[in-house]
């Protein structure tokens, strides 16, 4: 096997929910070549690359472990909400290949272009990023599931007002960071001012299930805006309760009132 047709490895990262992309450009321009290409960074270095996109996503080609941890903790020191959890994924490549296609999380790429790369790289970032969505909403999704079940056997959420709030306020936040974000799993703008590359692109968001994740994530957000509004119905009901208590013990004051003025 010729050297340009070496078995290479792909690493993607989703590491925070955003970078701060033009605060890295100033860091690493006076040492390293990069490009800003649509709020993302490209960093070549002979046959390696890496691009940082600014949702919190980057992804190595052909990058040692030592130098992705080196950017990485360069990324962290820009980046907002650094993710509890890091979601990775792994694939290995060629170049100079006769075509460019995904067999088996193998990516055969039929030249070094930094564009072709970069292109690729797109649904590889977005696929990371889902699965960073995914993660969330199913986690928030199995710390509450037991409320349904609640309400079904109990006929009401055993849990204080204060508690309710705080669970509503989870559902809220993750409900609202997927949506805020969702359209990154749109195809990116890029690919307006450069078309010719969009078939690359379609390659990685086919071969990922970019479209129908998003559509199963679609699905886990609707799981989620109805347990917030389960949530919201017993704190009003709740708080109906109690306002109709608070009447209830008015009137009857009022009537122990009227009953003592008129005994003494």
């Amino acid at each position: 096997m010729s050297e340009s047709n070496s078995i290479m490895k792909c690493s993607v990262y989703c590491l925070a929910l955003r970078f701060d992309v033009n605060g890295l450009a100033a860091v690493l321009s006076d040492s390293t070549l990069i490009r800003i290409i649509k709020g993302a960074l490209l960093i070549e270095d002979l046959n390696s690359w890496s691009v940082v996109f600014d949702y919190g996503a980057v992804v190595h080609w052909n990058v040692n472990t030592d130098e992705q941890a080196k950017l990485h903790q360069l990324l962290l020191n820009h980046a907002e909400n650094p993710l509890a959890v890091i979601e990775e994924e792994n694939f290995t490549f060629a170049l100079n290949c006769p075509a460019t296609r995904i067999v088996e999380d193998h990516i055969e790429i039929e030249s070094s272009d930094p564009i072709l790369i970069f292109s690729l790289s797109q649904g590889m970032a977005q696929s990371i990023k889902l699965a960073s969505f995914e993660t969330n909403a199913l986690t928030t999704i199995n710390n509450t599931k037991y409320i349904p079940k609640s309400l079904a056997e109990n006929g009401s959420i055993k849990l204080s007002r204060h508690k309710i709030a705080k669970i509503r306020g989870q559902l809220f936040l993750t409900k609202s960071d997927i949506i805020l974000n969702y359209d990154l799993l749109d195809t990116p703008d890029f690919f307006w001012e450069y078309p010719e590359y969009e078939a690359f692109y379609s390659i990685t968001a086919k071969y990922l299930e970019i479209a129908p994740r998003t559509e199963v994530l679609s699905k886990k957000l609707e799981t989620i805006h109805e347990l917030f509004e389960m949530l919201a119905d017993e704190q009003k009901h709740r708080h109906s309760s109690i306002l109709e208590w608070i009447i209830i013990w008015l009137i009857a004051f009022e009537i122990g009132m009227t009953i003592y003025d008129k005994l003494f």
